[in-house]
């Protein structure tokens, strides 16, 4: 007679059937046991199995691949902060930046005379203080695995590249290097679940590097030219609205004594009704405070 027995992973009654073919039952529960077990051990050959599994399965681009849609015309929300991002600081206001003892001496010294007779108007709009300007954002694919923000603030363009790797040409915005990135659930010794699964949800990942020497903020708090912007895109709706969530770290060895954490919110409209680019400009504080 077919004999009763629990399965040791999910505790669930099945009857072992003896024999030449087990029941689809038990082969389920046999196969989520070795799983189990390859998970405990950590064995190598699990490793091998997985990267055979994920060889095999098909290869998507990161459009096709995206957990969330940023695509579209997005403003920001300034509801914090408002007198360092809406108004070009006193020299030397370093207020909330973690600035080391050199990035205050550079921050004192900044003169934005000079840096318009240089030509440098655009240091404050490079990758690491940009999205932090009262600007709009046009999210869309460049290509099938390049992810492009266009800013009207500056008229700058940001390329979050998928694939492909920097050419070797430090510029203002660096280079971006992007994944699709979500935190997967597992219980026990179960298999993992709730991983990545394209438009069910996540966050957008994104790594700059290669940055040539800019501003935090428009008042002259620099980055070096070392310095490694992080950064993650979330996607929130509320009430009907869709709003852009970005959280950003900026470590720079040179200018920083330590990271220096932000986040910022945008949200979507309805069209480029309201798109105006501008190039940039330097906006001469109201009063200086450096000595």
């Amino acid at each position: 007679m077919p004999r009763p027995m629990a399965c040791p992973t999910t505790g669930r009654r099945i009857t072992d059937v003896r024999g030449p073919r087990m029941s689809d039952t038990l082969q389920h529960c046999a196969a989520r046991y070795a799983l189990a077990i390859c998970g405990a051990l950590l064995a190598p050959q699990c490793a091998f199995a997985q990267q055979a599994a994920a060889a095999a399965a098909p290869v998507q681009t990161a459009k096709q691949a995206a957990l969330i849609d940023l695509t579209g015309y997005w403003v920001s929300i300034v509801d914090e902060d408002w007198r360092w991002r809406m108004l070009t600081p006193p020299v030397g206001d370093v207020a909330s930046i973690p600035v080391s003892d050199e990035g205050l001496r550079v921050a004192k010294l900044w003169d934005p005379s000079k840096d318009q007779a240089d030509g440098a108007a655009c240091k404050a709009y490079g990758a690491a203080g940009l999205m932090r300007l009262p600007t709009r954002l046009h999210i869309h694919w460049a290509d099938e695995d390049t992810l492009e923000i266009d800013t009207d603030a500056g008229l700058q363009q940001r390329l979050l590249h998928f694939k492909g790797q920097w050419d070797g040409k430090p510029a203002l915005q660096g280079f971006s290097a992007a994944s699709w990135f979500k935190q997967v659930q597992q219980t026990g010794f179960d298999t993992p679940f709730g991983g990545p699964a394209p438009g069910k949800g996540g966050s957008l990942k994104i790594i700059t590097t290669h940055m040539t020497a800019g501003y935090l903020r428009t008042n002259g708090v620099p980055y070096g030219a070392d310095a490694t912007l992080i950064e993650y895109f979330d996607r929130i709706e509320d009430e009907g609205d869709s709003y852009l969530i970005l959280t950003s770290v900026v470590d720079d060895p040179t200018y920083l004594k330590d990271r220096y954490l932000t986040s910022y919110e945008f949200k979507l409209e309805p069209n480029a009704s309201k798109w105006h680019p501008q190039a940039c400009r330097i906006v001469p504080p109201a009063r200086s405070t450096a000595r």
